[in-house]
């Protein structure tokens, strides 16, 4: 049975994840670090591709909040709380290099952040061997998206790099929590589906 105090304190989450500006307890990856020398056409893919970076951490903490929400076992439910704490501070470090570089973050966030969040719940309603396995499962992607952006960022812009270097580490152990605690393998099918919703996600939050 849902906690009404407790979806008031996700609803709180969600409206602070949208519209606040989220805070980092860890020092940025890039901090102390000089500007690269970019062209403007360099300077606007680096935007665009952390812009995209910044929406997967919309969706990645609508996710987590999600199946906190529904998940059954308690310390499920703190492992969950804790990774959501890191995406809080890849939320600041990838909204901070976006406006940095001259961007602005996707409009469509309130979408992604909302179907995010039901796809969560539904995994925690499903049970927590599922609920990790899905964890983990998005999590792998989500290393595979972020090694991709290594090789396409700007090879001068070291403060995004370094950015997503640190993201990718983190969320590699949140994979790695997952499957330590019991995740399930998820059927190739629902694999699959997955890549192509974050394909559909990640091409169009790259220009909108």
């Amino acid at each position: 049975m849902l906690n009404l105090d407790k979806i008031i304190i996700e609803f709180d989450k969600g409206l602070r994840t949208l519209f606040s500006q989220a805070h980092s307890v860890r020092a940025h990856p890039d901090a102390g670090m000089a500007e690269g020398a970019l062209s403007e056409s360099e300077k606007n893919n680096a935007a665009a591709l952390m812009r995209v970076n910044h929406c997967g951490e919309i969706c990645a903490q609508a996710l987590y909040q999600g199946q906190a929400l529904t998940a059954r076992d308690p310390q499920v439910q703190r492992k969950l709380g804790e990774a959501a704490q890191e995406e809080t501070e890849h939320l600041a470090w990838t909204a901070q290099r976006v406006y940095e570089l001259g961007g602005h973050v996707s409009v469509l966030n309130p979408l992604w952040y909302s179907s995010s969040l039901a796809i969560g719940a539904v995994a925690g309603v499903l049970g927590d061997k599922w609920n990790l396995g899905f964890l983990a499962e998005t999590e792998r992607q989500v290393g595979a998206h972020l090694q991709s952006h290594l090789n396409a960022l700007p090879q001068n812009d070291a403060r995004s790099r370094a950015v997503v270097q640190q993201m990718y580490i983190d969320e590699t152990q949140h994979a790695e929590m997952a499957a330590g605690l019991g995740a399930a393998e998820l059927p190739p099918p629902v694999k699959l589906a997955m890549q192509l919703s974050g394909k559909l996600m990640t091409r169009t939050a790259y220009w909108v």
